[in-house]
């Protein structure tokens, strides 16, 4: 049978099948009478359909009601309401005066039913989609009473679905890729269409795929709706976009199914499938020689027909360049090749070269056998160009004696045009290098002369720049460095490292070392120095000092006895004669100063004058108070009281400069003027010499000048020494044989007398005959104080 015939006659048996799906409802389930007035629990019922108005099927039931469930198709668009089914009861025989209720979903909007044949029907188009089912009641009553006459009863009347909604695909459009050359039957994507119809009654939710476009290339399963590859050796080269059309079908696909259509978009991505290929085989280029080295003499490029990083290439020098002069990169942003130099061109040693450059694919496909690559042959030429001198050095070292004379010949630089017509060349001195003009250098040859006489203590190193020109063009110039050392000679006699000042202690022991000398020289001998150390002639034999040489090229000054003492001479003067190794050797004198100074029994210096005096250790506070009595009372002389004339300060804010006295048992807190600071404060006072007047001195005696702090400065402590020397020394100073009387206290004092005198008085039970002891300075004052304690005994 031809297939046509077979189409339609299945079309055929299709659309008597639907029609009798849709009829069925309207005769098979209407609800079938009982027979009795049973009661609803238990028992079971025959049910039959097809039965029309008035007919009877006598069964055996237990209960009233038998029921089956309704079914009413939707979307029904009828003139008059459709018939869902009947109700009928046994209590219905002939005149009886009942009627039918209904209740629950719907009933008396969408279903009603006649009261009197129990008949129910439809009245308004129903949507499976919106609702599926309804529940409703039904009931038998009086029609005079409404009395119920028998329980209600619920059934279901269910809405029957058709075929009215078509697939949909809820995603689309799709978008999707594959490699390109992808093998047949390689999954490249999945579609989803969905339809409201109900899936379980008859086919209208069964969905079959297929391809409306897209067709050789792609196929689709009708079932799963996978796409596949349809077609081998897609090349996406070729073409890199597809647009696939696919439907959807319900009904199984079958004649009378609603459809559905959604797009795919399949891009093909790229694999690495072409290999890099020069734009042409042989590239030329023009390099004048005097190129800088790393910058670009040429540029090649290799074309790939692939994408992104399947695409790009590196460059490499395969052949040709057996001197390493160039080199080639990849550009990331162009991908060409940028040939570059690596080492200067010469055009008078090699004025052409021929390299073979490679392009390789940096990526490659595990299945292509290895990476692509391809070959391009690049000829280079040198151009000439003038190019500056070139010196035989890039730096020059040379020496010269420090004692060389003037138009010494230093040494000689050398350069030469490399170009091939080879120019003279003239040398000249930077005199920017050279500001003093040290140095000169003949044009024509290059010799360096000496201008001016050279010093190595002043300057070791001379850094000079020599510039070549050419002759015929004076814009060519090169530069060298030449660094001239100064070599040295024995011109510098050894000294000192520094002004030594040695101090030796009176109670110093022979043979003790007062002083380590150490000497420098401004010469440096490559051998190092090495020094003697000598008294002068005249020193050789003197009694106080001696020099020992140590092994690190000092010496150490030593004393030949113990007897030093400042007041027989406080200075000495040791001369000492340095002499190096050097060739002539070179010698100065240079003198030691040596001080003799008091130190404590530790040997730690406390006093270099020789007008101090370090006194004993130990002493009681009675011993001190009578010390200091005396030193006040050598002062005091100098500033003779006057206690009958009134004194008064000038100036009430001006007390900076008075001094109020308790020491000279005189006018007490009135005696303002009794001493004036300001002789402390006049430089010329400390020193000055203030003779007796009431005496001619046997002895005149000038002390020497004696240190001290300055126009502005109060030394206390330098003026009284200064006195005390002065009383030492000179028998004509008090204390001398006369009386003094201590036994006015001023009027009004409020203080006691301050004077140790008053001890004599006193309970003390102080011994001072130790005071005669120190000498004939303290005896006095010794004497007056075992004065007054034999006194006391008596």
């Amino acid at each position: 049978m031809p297939k046509r015939s077979e189409e339609m006659l299945m079309d055929l048996w299709m659309s008597l099948l639907l029609v009798w799906i849709t009829c069925v409802p309207c005769v098979s389930m209407t609800p079938i009478i009982g027979q009795s007035k049973s009661t609803q629990t238990g028992g079971s019922a025959v049910v039959a359909s097809g039965l029309g108005e008035g007919q009877r099927l006598l069964s055996r039931a237990k209960r009233g009601w038998v029921w089956n469930q309704m079914f009413v198709l939707e979307e029904f668009s009828g003139p008059d309401p459709i018939l869902v089914g009947r109700l009928h009861t046994d209590l219905d025989v002939g005149g009886k005066n009942i009627k039918y209720v209904l209740a629950g979903e719907g009933a008396g909007t969408i279903f009603a039913i006649n009261e009197l044949t129990g008949d129910i029907h439809a009245m308004k188009r129903l949507d499976r989609e919106e609702k599926a089912e309804y529940t409703l009641t039904a009931q038998v009553v009086n029609a005079d009473t409404d009395e119920p006459l028998e329980p209600p009863s619920e059934f279901i009347i269910k809405v029957q679905d058709i075929n009215d909604n078509p697939p949909q695909f809820i995603e689309g459009p799709y978008r999707a890729s594959v490699p390109e050359m992808s093998a047949v039957g390689t999954p490249v994507t999945r579609v989803t269409a969905t339809d409201a119809d109900d899936p379980v009654y008859g086919n209208s939710a069964k969905l079959v795929y297929s391809i409306l476009e897209g067709q050789p290339y792609f196929s689709i399963d009708p079932n799963s709706a996978t796409i596949k590859v349809a077609l081998h050796g897609m090349d996406r080269e070729m073409r890199e976009e597809y647009l696939v059309v696919i439907q959807a079908k319900d009904m199984g696909g079958h004649m009378g199914g609603l459809s559905g259509t959604t797009t795919v978009t399949v891009t093909l991505t790229d694999v690495n499938d072409n290999p890099p290929k020069f734009s042409k085989s042989l590239y030329e280029f023009v390099i004048p020689e005097d190129l800088p080295v790393g910058k670009m003499g040429g540029k090649v490029k290799a074309n790939d027909r692939d994408i992104g990083e399947n695409s790009k290439s590196t460059y490499s020098i395969v052949e040709g360049d057996d001197q390493n002069m160039f080199e080639i990169i990849t550009d990331s942003q162009t991908q060409e090749g940028i040939l570059r130099l690596k080492k200067p061109l010469d055009y008078e040693s090699k004025r052409a070269y021929t390299l073979k450059v490679e392009a390789t694919n940096i990526r490659s496909e595990p299945s292509s056998g290895g990476p692509f690559k391809d070959t391009a042959t690049v000829k280079i030429v040198v151009e000439d160009s003038d190019e500056p001198p070139v010196f035989s050095k890039p730096m020059y070292l040379l020496e010269v004696n420090e004692n060389a004379p003037i138009n010494t010949v230093i040494g000689t630089v050398t350069a030469r045009d490399p170009d091939s017509t080879g120019s003279f060349v003239r040398y000249f001195i930077d005199r920017h290098t050279d500001l003093e003009r040290q140095f000169n250098i003949n044009v024509e040859d290059g010799k360096i002369t000496l201008a001016k006489p050279l010093d190595r203590e002043t300057d070791m190193w001379h850094n000079i720049t020599v510039t070549a020109t050419e002759v015929r063009n004076h814009s060519q110039i090169s530069r060298a460095i030449v660094a001239i050392r100064v070599m040295d000679i024995n011109d510098n006699a050894p000294e000192f490292a520094t002004e030594y000042e040695a101090f030796l202690c009176e109670n110093g022991k022979s043979g003790q070392v007062i002083q380590t000398v150490s000497a420098v020289d401004k010469d440096d001998p490559i051998q190092g120095h090495n020094f003697d150390y000598r008294l002068v002639p005249e020193m050789l034999n003197n009694p106080n000092f001696t020099i020992r040489k140590n092994l690190d090229n000092s010496i150490s000054v030593l004393a030949k006895h113990d007897t030093f003492r400042r007041q027989k001479q406080e200075m000495y003067f040791l001369p000492i004669i340095v002499t190096d190794n050097g060739n002539p050797p070179m010698s100065s004198t240079n003198t030691l100063t040596i001080r003799v100074c008091g130190c404590s029994k530790d040997g730690i210096v406390q006093s270099c004058n020789v007008e101090a005096y370090v006194l004993p250790i130990g002493l009681s506070m009675g011993a001190l108070i009578a010390i200091l009595n005396l030193i006040m009372l050598l002062v005091l002389t100098e500033n003779p009281l006057t206690k009958n004339e009134p004194l008064i300060i000038k100036d009430d804010e001006d007390v900076r400069e008075n001094i109020i006295r308790y020491d000279d048992e005189g006018g007490g807190e009135e005696d303002t003027e009794a001493f004036d600071i300001a002789t402390l404060q006049n430089p010329d006072g400390i020193n000055g010499y203030l003779p007796r007047k009431d005496i001619k001195p046997d002895l005149q005696f000038m002390p020497r000048a004696g240190q001290h702090s300055g126009p502005n400065g109060v030394d206390v402590d330098e003026f009284i020494n200064v006195r005390l020397h002065e009383a030492d020394n000179d028998p004509t100073a008090p204390p001398y044989d006369s009386i003094q009387i201590y036994g006015y206290e001023g009027r009004g004092s409020i203080a006691g007398s301050l004077s140790s005198l008053e001890t004599a008085s006193s309970d003390s039970d102080q011994n001072y005959d130790y005071l005669r002891e120190w000498g004939p300075r303290f005896r006095r004052l010794g004497e007056l104080y075992s004065v007054g304690e034999s006194d006391r005994e008596t």
